[in-house]
Formats: C-alpha cells, sequence, structure tokens
C-alpha cells in the first residue's frame, strides 16, 4: 500500500501579524485559523510563493505593495529602485513583506516639442491603472508609492485614493540647481536659451554651457515645476509626511541617494504600518478641506497650471467636489510668497535649506489659510504637525511675509471664462500685472509651425500667438508647450505675447500663458474657428477670455466647422485615449 503523504504543517494557530494588518493578503495564501478548507485550497500559491523566496513564517506577515515608476534613464525617477529597495527593507523590519513593482514613466523634458510628448499625460492615467493591477491582483494589505517625474506623483496616488486604501506616498527628491556664470539654472534653462540662441542674444558657446549644466544630477526638476508643485500640494493634502517633499533626491558631490532621503523610505515605511494599525484610510485624509489646503499651497508657492489638472484628477478619484472653481476661490484669499523659480529667484533645494514646506505651510495656518484639523499619514492633524515648526528666518527671501509678498492676493493661477473658453481656461499670470491685453491672433494648428514662427521672428509684440489641436483629443494627449514658451522669453517676447492653448504648459513655463481651453479645438469648440487678425482680448479684472467676433459670426463658423481626421485610431494606446479622455476642465481623466 501507498504511504500517506504527510501535508507540510500549518502555520502557527497564534498569528504573529494582527488580524487588521493583514485584512487582504489572506485571500492568497489562506488562513487555517480562519477557514482551514479555504488553505487548503490556497496550496498552490504557497507553494509558488516558497518558489519567489518566502519562508514559512512570512504568509503570517502583512502584504505591502511598493510602486515606482521607474526607467534608467531618466533623471527624476533614476534612483526608484534603490528607493523602493529601502521601503522594501524597512518594511521587513516592521514584519511586513514589501512586494515592489516598477511602472512606466515617460518624461516630459526629454520628450518636449517631439511626438513623445504625446505620451506623457496619458502615462499619468496608465500609472495608475498599472498600480492598481498590481494592488489589487496580489490583495495587498497596504501600499507605498513613490512618485518622480510630474505625471508619477497624482499617477502614484490616484489609485490609492480609487479603491480608498490603506496608503501613503513617497517624493524621489528634487534636483540640484544648475550654476553657470554666477546664475541659477534649471532644466528650462535650455529651452528658453534656444530663444535667445535664435535672436542672436547667445553665442554657441554660451549655449553649449547651458546645456551642460543646467542638470547636475538625478532628481525632479529644480524650480517650482510641475514635479515639486504636485509633491508640495501632496503633503499640503497629507498624503505624505511632512518635510519629503522638498528634499534633494541625490548628494550634489556622491551623487549618491542622500541619507535623508533613505530615511524617508524608513520613516515612509513605519508610517504606513501605523496606517494599517488604525485603519487610516486615504478619503478619511483626502477630503474637500484637504484639497482645499493642497490648492492654497500651490497658489502660495507659486505652483504649475498642471496643479489644476492633477488636483481635479486626484479629487474625482477620491469622490471630492474640486471643481477649478475653487482655484479662484482660493487663490483671491492667497497671496503669492514663494520666491521660487521659474519666476523668482530661488530653487526648491534652497527652499528645503529653510525647513522646506512645513515652514511655510506654518505662515499659512497662522494666518488662517489653511485647515488645521485634517487629518494626515502621520496619524495626527495637520495642526499637531505643525505645531513644534518655526516661522520662517526673517533674514531668509525664499517664503517672504505674508504683508509683503511677491504678489498680492489673486495674482498667480486664475480660471478664466469667455466666449473664446466657455468651459474653462487657466492663466498663469506669476506675480505679474496684466488688467487688460488685446491683439490680434497669430493661429497655429500645431506646436511645431509655432515655434517656427517665434524662431523666424514672424511673431511680434503685441500679438496673440493661438496654438490649438493640442488638446487631451486634439492632440492626443494635451502635449505641453514649453517650447514655444520658452522661446518667446529667449526671444524678448514674454511679457509682450500671450499664448493661448487647449494644450498645457511645463511649471517651467512663465510669461503670459494661458492653457488648457475648454473646449478644446478638436471637440469644436470656440478655438476652433480663430481666424489670423482677430482679435483677441483678456480682461482679467473681470477673468473673462473673449474672441471678439458677434455671435451670429461665431454661431456661422461653429456650423461650418469640420473636425479633422483624428491622429492616432485604432487600439493604439493614444487611439484609446483620445476617445475616453474627458477635457481639462474635468482633470483629463479617463470616462
Amino acid at each position: 500500500a501507498l504511504k500517506k503523504t504527510k501535508m507540510a504543517d500549518p502555520p502557527p494557530k497564534k498569528p504573529k501579524v494582527a488580524k487588521a494588518l493583514k485584512p487582504r493578503s489572506w485571500e492568497i495564501m489562506g488562513n487555517p485559523q480562519e477557514d482551514h478548507d479555504y488553505w487548503i485550497k490556497r496550496s498552490g500559491a504557497r507553494a509558488q510563493l516558497y518558489a519567489a523566496g518566502y519562508e514559512k513564517d512570512d504568509f503570517e506577515r502583512s502584504v505591502v505593495t511598493v510602486a515606482a515608476p521607474y526607467m534608467s534613464y531618466i533623471m527624476c525617477n533614476q534612483r526608484f529602485r534603490t528607493l523602493a529597495d529601502e521601503v522594501a527593507t524597512a518594511l521587513r523590519e516592521c514584519d511586513a513583506l514589501g512586494y515592489v513593482s516598477h511602472q512606466p514613466v515617460i518624461s516630459d523634458g526629454q520628450t518636449m516639442g517631439s511626438a513623445g510628448m504625446q505620451y506623457s499625460l496619458p502615462s499619468r492615467d496608465l500609472v495608475a491603472d498599472c498600480i492598481e493591477l498590481m494592488h489589487d491582483g496580489y490583495r495587498a494589505d497596504g501600499i507605498v508609492t513613490i512618485g518622480g517625474c510630474d505625471k508619477t506623483v497624482p499617477g502614484v496616488l490616484m489609485p490609492i485614493a480609487r479603491g480608498n486604501h490603506v496608503g501613503i506616498t513617497l517624493y524621489g527628491g528634487t534636483a540640484h540647481s544648475g550654476e553657470y556664470k554666477g546664475k541659477k539654472l534649471t532644466p528650462g534653462s535650455p529651452f528658453e536659451a534656444i530663444g535667445s540662441y535664435s535672436k542672436g542674444t547667445m553665442d554657441l558657446e554660451d549655449f553649449k554651457e547651458v546645456e551642460c549644466r543646467s542638470c547636475p544630477g538625478s532628481g525632479t526638476c529644480s524650480g517650482m515645476f510641475t514635479a515639486n508643485t504636485m509633491s508640495t500640494s501632496v503633503e499640503a493634502l497629507g498624503m505624505a509626511l511632512p518635510g519629503t517633499s522638498t528634499r534633494a533626491a541625490i548628494d550634489k558631490t556622491t551623487k549618491k541617494v542622500t541619507e535623508r532621503k533613505l530615511q524617508d523610505c524608513r520613516d515612509t515605511a513605519r508610517a504606513l504600518m501605523n496606517l494599517l494599525d488604525k485603519n487610516i484610510r486615504a478619503r478619511d485624509i483626502m477630503t474637500t478641506k484637504a484639497f482645499e489646503n493642497a490648492i492654497t499651497v500651490v497658489q502660495a508657492l507659486g505652483g504649475s497650471t498642471n496643479a489644476c489638472l492633477h488636483l481635479i484628477a486626484l479629487a474625482q478619484e477620491a469622490e471630492v467636489p474640486i471643481t477649478i472653481d475653487h482655484f479662484n476661490t482660493i487663490g483671491d484669499k492667497t497671496p503669492l510668497i514663494g520666491n521660487l523659480k521659474p519666476f523668482g529667484k530661488y530653487n526648491v533645494v534652497d527652499f528645503d535649506a529653510i525647513g522646506g514646506l512645513p515652514v511655510a505651510m506654518k505662515v499659512l495656518l497662522e494666518a488662517g489659510l489653511l485647515h488645521g484639523d485634517c487629518l494626515t499619514v502621520t496619524g495626527k492633524t495637520l495642526a499637531e504637525n505643525l505645531k513644534d515648526v518655526p516661522l520662517p528666518n526673517p533674514s531668509q527671501d525664499v517664503i517672504l511675509p505674508l504683508d509683503k509678498p511677491l504678489a498680492p492676493c489673486g495674482h498667480h493661477l486664475n480660471i478664466l471664462k469667455g466666449t473664446l473658453c466657455p468651459g474653462g481656461a487657466v492663466l498663469k499670470l506669476s506675480g505679474k500685472e496684466l488688467p487688460f491685453f488685446e491683439g490680434p491672433a497669430r493661429v497655429f494648428d500645431n506646436e511645431v509651425d509655432a515655434l517656427n514662427a517665434i524662431l523666424e521672428h514672424k511673431i511680434k509684440k503685441g500679438d496673440v500667438l493661438v496654438i490649438r489641436y493640442e488638446g487631451p483629443k486634439g492632440g492626443p494627449g494635451m502635449p505641453e508647450m514649453l517650447s514655444c514658451g520658452a522661446a518667446l522669453i529667449g526671444a524678448g517676447l514674454g511679457g509682450s505675447v500671450p499664448l493661448i492653448t487647449d494644450g498645457r504648459f511645463s511649471g517651467a513655463n512663465h510669461g503670459i500663458m494661458i492653457g488648457h481651453v475648454v473646449p478644446e479645438a478638436a471637440s469644436g469648440g470656440p478655438i476652433s474657428v480663430a481666424r489670423e487678425g482677430d482679435k483677441i482680448t483678456i480682461d482679467l479684472k473681470k477673468r473673462l477670455l473673449n474672441l471678439d467676433i458677434s455671435s451670429e459670426e461665431m454661431s456661422k463658423r461653429l456650423a461650418e466647422w469640420k473636425a479633422p481626421p483624428p491622429k492616432h485610431t485604432g487600439r493604439s494606446v493614444l487611439g484609446r485615449y483620445a476617445r475616453l479622455v474627458k477635457d481639462a476642465s474635468h482633470g483629463a481623466i479617463l470616462e
């Protein structure tokens, strides 16, 4: 007779990890104390986990998704394998297992002005979907995500909000400032140098030096561009640990990940376990008040227009009623106090040196501009987190006093409406005065033709540059217009030529930039029928952006308009994206 094979011993009867810390992962590996028959059925899964490196006691540990978008040749996310592994090691010390996975990432800076830029914004939603697949597919108990290049910061948080998971996000860190001839440089500097060189105000030697010195090592773009805008707004939202949003990614000398950033990884892992223990979920933190805090920080620090897309997208994932109109309501009571690039003197590492975001938030909290009772990933309220944070040293000028701001309330991001943009548009003022502007439209159906016109000196002071068919559907993918905006700055036209587009802007853009025009041209919005020479007016006092033609002429043109054929069809990523994406005023999220 055949001998009966003895089955492997079941795990100990008293699990080391409390059930509250392992609410879902038992579904994969079974729990003999809860359901012995189900535990038997999960033998195949456990066999494969043994093969992947599990030991017997590991089946009792919490399982934590560690998601880190990665590509080897992108300065923003280049060190994310190191950071993810550090998080996993710290989780192991907390008696949990980190399931590390990497998602795609598209560099805006590298793809800017090329067809590759069309894939940038769509990558945000793909990153979110990839993380959701890994987290829910493996029934993990908690989640730690790491963001860097700007679409990945909202992209790694969206699935946490979508599933109302127990989770936390960590910023991979910003880059150090570049420098040349005593001036601070940023990744936006080479784009502005193109305009200067084409105008003849910069020689080829200086042009090459700016190119080689603007990005001195790994980390996100060094100014208050989109990545740092989103990292600071996510910290203000309460979903990242205090002080982690402004730290440098690497040591400037050794080019290695800093000890502070490695400590951020360890602290984030421990904070996740505390959230699991207390069952604090994303939507306990991501409330209406928390989003108002995030928008306040964006307006106070001079953040990117892309915040209008990403914070609305995050709010929709969290089922919180935030709209583009909140940016005006909050902007009207928030002065611009961040003296940060692209329009100010300093980069984000300089901000970190004076105490980082907590110092700025302490100023705003004491002035009654933040909701101090919002819960955060520390398990404490915002006010409790900031209790012992000092106010900025009066001798520094990175964060200015509220009574002596860089610009008064209402002088940064403004939402415009009007006959050119009945569904909204975003004006980035960055402290400038622009009560009224009118000029003739110079109309281009793509970014490339517009850039060529600038470099060939065909755009003159007082013109209004219109670039259309670059929206979420029309681009598709809503590419950024940094090349054109920076070329205007380099050519000395930044303060005299508004740029209006249904596309969007890099956080590095400054000048008179109006983007996110809704409805976009590809959807038959009024921007689609603007013609060369039409008068366009910008009335900031009334927050109006108008195409100055009669209503009869507008109706006639719209009736005659025919949609151009889509640039991408079928089952391609961009073809599907163009069919499913909503407009910019709704965060360009997918249906």
